[in-house]
């Protein structure tokens, strides 16, 4: 797409209408295997699951080297949320009236518009196509979209803030 395409294209057409735009389709590198089977929002660090890639795409060589790292960054799928269940604009997180009315792009519930979630957790083992891990929070059977080693690198640069519901909110998380 041109510059002026996608420029045309955010702007919308003549009548104010968007235009469409394009879809993004993501095909499973792999799949969580075991661990958690029903959707819960606390205690995730308890967990062990694997992460299955799919065969027919991969060969072992994909995972040579990532043991080298302790821990990785998991995109997924939040596969079992239901399309009228997506969140779009503010909502109290958990739906606790003690919290904040926030939108949905300054929390990290499932309920995104993509339905997509990123974990960090521990490598554990690797052998053959699966990678072992501990604290991913998904679900068994959840479509894995990408790995990636964690680089401390990566992370934020500087100092980091967050508001005090969302402290309150990751309380239990993993623990």
């Amino acid at each position: 797409m041109t510059d002026k395409a996608v420029d045309e294209d955010r702007a919308g057409n003549a009548d104010g209408e968007a235009s469409g735009g394009q879809d993004v389709v993501c095909r499973p590198v792999g799949w969580v295997v075991g661990g958690r089977a029903e959707v819960a929002d606390d205690h995730w660090d308890r967990e062990t699951a694997v992460i299955r890639l799919d065969a027919e795409r991969f060969g072992p060589d994909a995972l040579y080297g990532l043991a080298d790292f302790s821990h990785l960054e998991v995109v997924f799928h939040f596969d079992r949320v239901a399309p009228e269940k997506i969140e779009s604009g503010a909502r109290r997180p958990r739906g606790n009236p003690d919290w904040p009315l926030v939108g949905i792009f300054a929390q990290r519930g499932k309920n995104r518009p993509n339905r997509l979630g990123v974990s960090h957790c521990r490598v554990l083992a690797i052998e053959g196509l699966e990678v072992r891990v501990a604290g991913l929070d998904a679900v068994d059977g959840t479509p894995v979209l990408d790995i990636k080693p964690h680089m401390a690198e990566f992370g934020p640069r500087g100092e980091t803030t967050q508001p005090q519901w969302s402290v309150e909110l990751m309380r239990d998380y993993y623990e």
